[in-house]
């Protein structure tokens, strides 16, 4: 394999180490590599199985081909010294989202559905996971359901592109069914760095998966509708699903509610930063 193509490989694992929340990687023993080490000759399937201590080696060597710095001695510094990643950005986000791996979903998706919206916006719509008219253009909420949130957002004078639309898992759990909490657990990251970037005023939690999730309770909708609630600093306000809704009309009226909510916390925080 052409070098390039295993320093590309090797940084996209590094990446999602990164975006997994691991900021040490540490290599117990060994001797470290000089600068004038051979490149490092290994296929993607052999990177994948190799040893965590394997891996932050060949993460060194890559340290090393791309001309870090050496330490004392001659030697490539420790991981925590390599050289710092590139700022992160929605962008980057959705290429990872696009390639990510890190559960079963993956496996049975068409697309990977990231999310959508402008860089800086100040609401921000979490639903549960893609469904099938999601998963065949990779973007959330473009079905029946995804109409009727669009008409949910207009309904108090703000306009879908003003917004951000994104879900708990970022790719179609088979059949529709409920994303499985190890699913949840394995694309988080994602979203809160999606949160981190957009600094969002208020979320709105739309469905029980979703509104658990966010909240840390789990609860029928009629509870997590009531009390305050923040995520990663943010208030948060759960309510109905629009898919619920066209099986439900009877919950019409307190999405109407939440959605006003939602408004009013919107507005004082804009005028109150």
């Amino acid at each position: 394999m052409p070098e390039l193509d295993v320093i590309q490989e090797l940084r996209r694992w590094l990446r999602q180490r990164l975006a997994a929340g691991e900021t040490v990687l540490h290599l117990p023993g060994g001797a470290p590599r000089r600068p004038d080490a051979a490149p490092l000759a290994a296929s993607p399937a052999a990177f994948g199985a190799a040893s965590p201590a394997a891996r932050v080696a060949a993460g060194k060597a890559v340290a090393a081909a791309e001309g870090a710095r050496a330490g004392p001695g001659g030697t490539v510094p420790d991981a925590e010294g390599m050289r710092a990643p590139e700022p992160d950005s929605l962008e980057g986000i959705a290429a990872e989202v696009a390639a990510c791996t890190r559960c079963r979903l993956h496996a049975t998706r068409r697309n990977a559905v990231p999310g959508v919206g402008p860089a800086h916006a100040d609401l921000v719509f979490v639903g549960e996971g893609p469904g099938a008219d999601e998963d065949e253009q990779g973007e959330p909420f473009v079905g029946r359901a995804g109409q009727l949130l669009t008409k949910i957002i207009e309904s108090v004078q703000l306009r879908r592109e003003d917004v951000f639309i994104t879900n708990i898992v970022k790719c179609r759990p088979p059949g529709n069914r409920d994303p499985e909490p190890d699913e949840i657990a394995a694309c988080e990251p994602y979203l809160k760095r999606q949160l981190r970037l957009l600094a969002p005023k208020v979320i709105c939690a739309l469905g029980r998966h979703a509104g658990a999730a966010l909240t840390g309770r789990a609860a029928p909708m009629a509870a997590l509708r009531t009390g305050e609630h923040r995520y990663e600093g943010i208030r948060v306000f759960p309510t109905y699903h629009p898919a619920a809704l066209l099986r439900n009309p009877q919950w019409k009226r307190p999405v109407w509610e939440d959605i006003q909510s939602v408004r009013r916390e919107y507005d004082r925080r804009r005028e109150n930063p």
